[in-house]
């Protein structure tokens, strides 16, 4: 029988005591945070990103809480027809006012390694439905939430290249993949068309998470109003 304390043993019960321990030392460091916090929010960003757990988007930002609105799902995708994400770019945009919207992909992505060994399969049918997970139905949702994506690097034609050098490839490419459909949203259109409900600029990024370095790289994809500089939400 381990010696440790049931606290360490148990994952649950040490975040919750890890979260009151960390709410007490934010109480005494910064008196008033929470009540501040209570009255509202004002993210600057959203961040679409993958579910991975190896991603927290806010420990690698180096962000407090209240600064970064976040939507995360299998493979960091955004599927036109997906009204949780659109949802939740709408909330973000038009009623929280941010004014950066960023893709982040990762290196080492299981859902990108996933699409990828099946476009490489030499079983692989375009004609049907996929299933990329070869282990469950094809009609099994992650199955079908992967789909556009095994199509997508099916047509990177990446069939001859070795599994290792392809996947940072795929990888990147979901991300400007992901941009570019970030674009075609209507609440994006309308941003950069129309104008925003609290008047603020909006801009879209795409960029990839290190996991062997702890570093985000810029794809350098960015794209805003068509009225300003390319460069100018860098003021």
């Amino acid at each position: 029988m381990s010696n440790q304390p049931t606290t360490q043993r148990n994952p649950v019960k040490r975040m919750l005591t890890a979260n009151a321990q960390w709410a007490e030392d934010v109480a005494k460091a910064e008196p008033g945070f929470f009540e501040q916090s209570v009255k509202g929010q004002s993210p600057h960003t959203l961040w679409i990103g993958c579910a991975d757990s190896r991603v927290p988007d806010s420990v690698i930002t180096g962000a407090r809480p209240g600064e970064i609105f976040v939507h995360r799902n299998i493979a960091n995708q955004l599927h036109l027809d997906d009204h949780n994400v659109l949802s939740v770019l709408r909330y973000a945009v038009d009623y929280l006012g941010v004014e950066h919207v960023v893709i982040v992909g990762h290196t080492e992505c299981g859902g990108a390694a996933a699409c990828l060994g099946a476009a490489q399969s030499p079983d692989l049918s375009l004609d049907g439905p996929i299933a990329t997970v070869t282990s469950l139905p094809v009609e099994s949702t992650l199955n079908r939430w992967l789909e556009p994506f095994t199509r997508h690097v099916a047509s990177l034609k990446l069939s001859s290249t070795p599994h290792a050098e392809a996947l940072p490839v795929v990888v990147e490419e979901n991300v400007k993949r992901q941009v570019e459909n970030l674009a075609k949203t209507i609440t994006i259109s309308e941003a950069w068309s129309k104008g925003t409900r609290k008047g603020q600029d909006v801009w879209i990024h795409g960029w990839v998470y290190d996991l062997a370095t702890g570093k985000l790289k810029d794809l350098e994809i960015s794209q805003g109003p068509p009225t300003k500089p390319s460069t100018s939400f860098l003021d």
